[in-house]
């Protein structure tokens, strides 16, 4: 199962970005996980000075945006 990450410390788009990224991935039919991470400690530690971000099985995809469900998608690796 793919880990997907909304890093964010709960501002209104770090929860744009999570709803978008379950709603892609249900969507498009893709077994994942896709939770929140809001400790700064911890949104630190994956080298992120800026929020939103997504991370996919532990790897930034995108920083300070929210993306599109077809964008999630491309970054997960699945689709074209």
């Amino acid at each position: 199962m793919i880990k997907i990450q909304i890093l964010g410390t709960g501002c209104p788009k770090c929860k744009k970005l999570f709803e978008t990224a379950r709603q892609a991935v249900n969507e498009a039919g893709i077994a994942a996980e896709v939770t929140k991470v809001e400790d700064i400690n911890d949104i630190l530690a994956f080298g992120v000075m800026m929020t939103p971000a997504l991370a996919v099985d532990g790897e930034v995809k995108v920083v300070g945006r929210v993306p599109n469900g077809g964008e999630i998608i491309k970054m997960i690796g699945v689709g074209s």
